[in-house]
């Protein structure tokens, strides 16, 4: 399995997307940069193939609209009160 996985800065409303095989290995790795130590996981979308999620990812990274939809569904993980 691939994964696309967004991370939250807990001090801010930074986000990070990244994509990997191994979420948890992965996950671990950010928690050892200085700069994304404490950050958490708010979401991830698992695919069965490695293209699928390196465009997702890159469509995330890329597009303000996508990276908006994303949004909107995970409002409340981003710790807003509402969606809209």
């Amino acid at each position: 399995m691939f994964y696309v996985y967004v991370l939250k800065n807990p001090k801010g409303a930074a986000l990070y997307y990244g994509f990997t095989s191994n979420l948890r290995e992965r996950y671990g790795a950010h928690q050892e940069m200085p700069r994304h130590a404490g950050w958490k996981l708010i979401y991830y979308e698992a695919y069965s193939d490695e293209r699928d999620a390196g465009e997702r990812e890159r469509m995330l990274k890329q597009y303000g609209a996508t990276r908006g939809h994303l949004k909107q569904r995970i409002a409340r993980s981003m710790g807003l009160e509402s969606a809209g």
